[in-house]
């Protein structure tokens, strides 16, 4: 499969993603694993980023659409991938547009993941995140707490809430996501790609995706 997932802070791109990849083996994308593994690889590219993150400024789509080419043309692509919440905007929509055309890419769809406010308030405000740069794991405070109140259960980090997940944050998140993301559902309902899932469920959202697929491939063979 090769697919976008859009969806708001909280909605449950990764998880959904994770969940999707393992139905064929479709890599799961993200531009911050791009932007790190080029950091950490030393490579050219991730000489650039690292300059503008360094300053803490936005890497510019340019060079991310460089690092995306270099991802997207790696052979484990083949059988497909899953771009987690790229693109962010319309331009970067247009931009991935012109570079799945140069390398002959169609996509399948484009779902947009959708979950109610108080949904999402509730996922990240108990979200809580391993501090140890090597490990990350996450755990929710309600669902899915460490074994040891604020002990990572794999590498015995310290479990944390990251700043960007208080209430407050969270609302600036969403507002950011409401002006520059939400309108690339329009976008990608007028090209006739566009699937909308209710995110709630991520066992219903992967059933509702799985669905939409066998139809897309019945419908190839009429």
């Amino acid at each position: 499969m090769k697919l976008i997932l859009l969806g708001a802070p909280g909605a449950g791109k990764g998880t959904i993603a994770k969940l999707l990849s393992e139905v064929d083996g479709s890599v799961q994308i993200s531009t911050g694993d791009i932007l790190r593994g080029e950091v950490e690889a030393g490579s050219e590219l991730g000489a650039r980023a690292r300059g503008y993150m360094q300053r803490g400024e936005l890497v510019p789509d340019e060079l991310i659409m460089e690092m995306m080419e270099g991802r997207l043309r790696r052979p484990d692509c083949a059988a497909g991938f899953l771009l987690d919440g790229f693109p962010r905007t319309i331009p970067q929509a247009e931009a991935l547009a012109q570079l799945l055309q140069k390398l002959g890419i169609a996509l399948d769809m484009v779902v947009n993941l959708e979950a109610p406010r108080e949904v999402i308030l509730e996922r990240l405000t108990t979200r809580r995140t391993c501090e140890n740069p090597d490990c990350q794991a996450i755990y929710n405070i309600r669902s899915k707490p460490p074994r040891v109140e604020g002990v990572c259960d794999r590498c015995g980090g310290a479990v944390v809430q990251r700043a960007d997940e208080s209430e407050e944050a969270i609302t600036q998140r969403l507002e950011t996501y409401m002006e520059k993301t939400a309108p690339l559902a329009d976008y990608y309902l007028k090209q006739g790609l566009l699937l909308r899932v209710d995110a709630t469920s991520s066992e219903k959202a992967v059933a509702a995706v799985r669905e939409r697929l066998r139809s897309l491939l019945e419908r190839s063979k009429q």
